[in-house]
């Protein structure tokens, strides 16, 4: 092995050729994860309503989050038995497998399946690529190649919600569904990875004995399982029904037998419980599952907002959204080196929590007519503080872990981060949709008497275009307005419109505000923090935060 890393070391000899060649293919993993979520969220308002499926998006979004969440510490450990290589290469292949359902869906409850499976090998592209470079390179060349690998990260969220955006406008590509694109492109990127990594990646592998903890990520999806399927089908059931009182308490049978699981565990567990008996770590993890809420939240609802109340093209949102990622990107580099030095995680993690509150608060006090440039600051803003929130997370856990707990230290970065965003996911989209029809109406009934509205509706051009009628058979009683599919929003009369999107609005602002106060608790939670902590000992070289998305599986 260290043979091995000093002759990658020289410039122009063949080992050096084939590491290269190895980082590339490790590069175009990455990519492939980190593209497609960005990708997919900038998407999913067009694939929904092809799909007849915008009050179920939560679904194929939890889906991937959940999978790719449990996934990634266990692809770690076995790849300790069976060697980086066969798991990556796995990985690669399940992903493209999931990649390719997906964007052959029919459904949306198909797409969720699918994107469960992606999510499966998503987690697995994540957790082998820094395992991969950490056995090839030695710590001067990860830290130089760490540059390349946040480049990847960059670029992804820069161009994935363009691309997703490009993707979601184009009614056909090459004679194929434009949306089924933001799956398929995975398709041609990851058959480069497979092959590179197949033909360059030769480092044998050195065997080490690992219990997995299959058992204790088995209850983990019985816990969380019933508990997302209940927040986003609980409105539909009722809350106090039978079925959902009884998923609930299957859900807290899955987590009451997963702690005891990860007990018997120990040091094998999926996060061994032991490293919960420093306040430093508990209290980092409980603020990243509120991070993670915020993060997936704004994700999954900047697309939504921007088209359905702000009117703009999958394409022109795409373009919008590009300023959250130079928010997340310029405070992360530039904050990085100053957090990892002070070692003052507090007063970093209380700056990152009040931005991003005070954005999504400022974002519920905008309305239908809010200027356009005003928007586009708080999505900066609240870019900006995602990407303070982020090292302090992550340095906080590594800068303070102990030498051999590295590696699951780092793990439940991610982990706590998933398991929040799947959280936040399901039940902010349940939230609006279930707020959606009464604040629809609502707006309905204040212009329903109004000059221009009774104009429309009186209107025989209006009344002779399809696209007007859910509008007209509602005010009528005759019918309903049928969320699932919100492309009649794009074509409809303008006069009829407007209050449809009002009243979308006025739920969106409801959710928006609750998750500034969903951080405001992790603000609070903060001042559990020492005001400086003390290193185990000084890292190697600065540590780069995630950057432009906040990928599930990261």
């Amino acid at each position: 092995m260290a043979e091995e890393r000093v002759a990658a070391e020289t410039p122009g000899t063949p080992e050096f050729r084939a590491v290269r060649m190895v980082i590339i293919g490790l590069m175009l993993g990455l990519m492939l994860s980190s593209l497609d979520f960005v990708i997919v969220a900038a998407s999913m308002r067009t694939i929904a309503d092809e799909l007849q499926g915008q009050t179920m998006q939560a679904w194929a979004t939890t889906a991937y989050i959940v999978t790719s969440t449990i996934a990634t510490p266990l692809f770690g450990k076995l790849s300790d038995l069976y060697g980086r290589k066969k798991l990556y290469m796995l990985a690669i292949g399940i992903f493209l497998l999931g990649s390719l359902l997906c964007g052959l869906a029919g459904s949306m409850y198909q797409l969720a399946g699918f994107r469960a499976l992606q999510g499966i090998g998503g987690g697995g592209l994540m957790a082998l690529a820094f395992a991969i470079m950490g056995d090839i390179l030695t710590p001067e060349l990860r830290a130089r190649y760490q540059v390349w690998f946040s480049a990847v990260s960059a670029i992804a969220g820069v161009a994935g919600a363009p691309v997703g955006g490009l993707f979601a406008g184009a009614d056909t590509l090459l004679g194929i569904d434009g949306w089924r694109w933001a799956f398929l492109i995975n398709l041609p990127i990851g058959i480069i990875a497979l092959v590179v990594v197949h033909l360059k990646f030769t480092m044998p592998a050195k065997r080490r004995e690992q219990r997995i903890d299959y058992v204790g990520a088995a209850w983990l999806i019985v816990c969380l399982g019933p508990w997302l399927i209940v927040s986003e089908e609980g409105r539909h059931w009722g809350w106090g029904s039978p079925l959902t009182l009884s998923l609930l308490l299957t859900g807290l049978v899955g987590l009451v037998l997963f702690l005891a699981t990860e007990r018997r565990m120990a040091d094998a567990a999926v996060i061994p419980l032991r490293l919960f008996r420093n306040r430093l770590f508990s209290v980092i993890n409980g603020a990243n599952v509120i991070i993670g809420i915020g993060v997936f939240g704004s994700l999954i609802f900047l697309p939504l907002y921007l088209q359905l109340v702000k009117g703009q093209s999958p394409g022109e949102a795409g373009v919008m959204l590009i300023l959250q990622t130079a928010g997340v990107l310029t405070t992360s580099r530039s904050l990085s080196k100053v957090i990892n030095r002070s070692g003052r995680y507090r007063a970093f993690l209380l700056l990152g929590m009040g931005v991003v509150s005070g954005s999504l608060f400022a974002f519920a006090a905008l309305d239908q007519g809010s200027p356009l440039w005003l928007v586009g600051a708080l999505i900066y803003l609240l870019g900006a503080g995602v990407g303070i929130c982020f090292p302090v997370t992550l340095l906080a856990l590594q800068n303070n872990a102990a030498k051999e707990d590295m590696g699951v230290s780092s793990a439940a970065y991610s982990f706590f981060r998933g398991i929040g965003g799947a959280a936040g996911t399901a039940l902010f989209l349940s939230m609006m949709f279930s707020l959606a029809d009464s604040r629809i109406a609502e707006a309905l009934a204040k212009v329903e008497r109004s000059t221009e509205f009774r104009a429309a509706l009186n209107d025989p051009a209006v009344l002779a275009d399809a696209s007007n009628l859910p509008i007209v058979e509602t005010v009528k009683g005759t019918g309903g307005i049928n969320l699932d599919d919100t492309s009649f929003l794009i074509t409809a009369d303008p006069r009829l419109t407007a209050p449809i999107v009002d009243g979308i609005a006025g739920a969106m602002s409801t959710v928006f505000l609750a998750g500034g106060c969903v951080m405001l608790i992790g603000f609070g939670l903060s001042f559990m923090l020492p005001r400086r902590a003390q290193q185990k000992e000084e890292p190697a070289a600065d540590a780069e935060a995630p950057e432009s998305q906040p990928a599930a599986s990261s």
